[in-house]
């Protein structure tokens, strides 16, 4: 139904909301708040709407968005370059999915984005998981499903910053980078969506970045 990037390097996001349903009100009320600047606005939950469907809204938006990001280095981002998938020396990743992918393997990091891309795609197409009308309920176990999402979306930016950051400031990316992590950042500190030691590589930006916000 939808199609991320392929190994040709071409990357699509998932496609967007259609219009006049619930959730397009909610991508347009997410793109505006944004646009005003205050991204701790842009983030919460809009008054008298569900949690679920916020923050469904906001999965394919990040996912969105973080697959476009890391689309712009994977010239750079090689099974030679990058052997393992990591964030700086103390944390290494290992992926498995507890489906195709039972036993945690080793893979290098363009690898793991792929499977880690393919995954939230076959989640996001999954209408026992996000169900694409408003009057299909959402899974009892959504959230856990979300805060994994989150969790592994967040080592991609964890990998770019290590790995990447200066191939992004050599093409001018990285104002832009830094708004689109800390508007993830502040997402899930907002929901409580990932565990602080996840962020641990990031932390040192994550103060920097969010200072004048404190």
């Amino acid at each position: 139904m939808f199609k991320i990037f392929d190994k040709n390097k071409t990357f699509k996001p998932k496609k967007g909301f259609s219009k006049g349903t619930k959730r397009h009100d909610l991508h347009r009320h997410a793109k505006a708040t944004l646009g005003s600047g205050n991204l701790r606005l842009a983030v919460s939950l809009p008054e008298r709407e569900d949690l679920n469907e916020w923050l469904a809204v906001n999965t394919v938006d990040f996912f969105n968005q973080i697959n476009l990001l890391y689309g712009s280095i994977t010239e750079f981002c090689t099974p030679k370059t990058c052997e393992v998938m990591s964030a700086g020396p103390k944390y290494e990743y290992l992926w498995a999915d507890g489906d195709t992918v039972k036993k945690p393997i080793k893979v290098s990091a363009p690898e793991y984005v792929e499977y880690l891309m393919t995954w939230v795609q076959n989640i996001l197409d999954d209408e026992n998981t996000f169900p694409s009308r408003v009057d299909v309920q959402f899974p009892k176990n959504f959230q856990t499903i979300v805060k994994n999402i989150f969790k592994r979306l967040f080592r991609v930016y964890g990998h770019i910053y290590y790995s990447h950051f200066p191939k992004i400031v050599s093409l001018g990316e990285e104002a832009h980078l830094n708004t689109c992590f800390k508007h993830f950042y502040f997402f899930i500190v907002e929901f409580n969506l990932v565990d602080k030691k996840e962020m641990l590589p990031l932390q040192d930006l994550i103060d920097n970045l969010t200072k004048s916000n404190s």
